[in-house]
């Protein structure tokens, strides 16, 4: 690990950090701690999907306003442009209501039973998402990688 730059050590250390603090929170008793992690990856998921869509709207040169609403205005832009369908726009909803959720509330905030559904369900989320990104992005920036 000598060998390594100081950056990649530096994020190293940083991950075990995390890991230690993750085996931790499993560990507690009481959940809110666990049920603060969720969501923490949650957000993330979904900033994910929201940068996913931003890039996905630009190479249709689709401008995005940044106005108080412009997440859900993501979310319909990338419905009227077709990067994703109707379906799974209103099941992104939920977790860009969960988004706004998390960033303005306090973390003990948090519920177990609602997190969960947004757990669970997610995945199924994510497939869907992947799969309407390259049916419909992928149709688009094939064409331009062969000129």
């Amino acid at each position: 690990m000598d060998n390594l730059p100081r950056q990649i050590i530096a994020e190293i250390e940083n991950v075990e950090a995390a890991l230690k603090n993750l085996e931790e929170t499993m560990d507690r008793k009481v959940k809110t701690v666990v049920e603060l992690a969720m969501g923490t990856f949650l957000h993330n998921v979904y900033n994910g999907i929201e940068n996913i869509l931003k890039q996905s709207l630009k190479i249709k040169d689709i401008q995005i306003t940044n106005g108080d609403n412009w997440h859900k205005e993501l979310l319909n832009l990338a419905v009227v442009h077709s990067v994703i369908s109707p379906e799974l726009s209103d099941e992104l909803y939920e977790y860009l209501t969960f988004r706004h959720f998390f960033v303005h509330a306090y973390g003990f905030m948090l519920e177990e039973a609602p997190l969960e559904s947004l757990v669970d369900n997610i995945p199924g989320v994510w497939s869907k998402f992947i799969s309407e990104i390259e049916q419909n992005i992928g149709s688009i920036t094939e064409p331009m990688a062969k000129k």
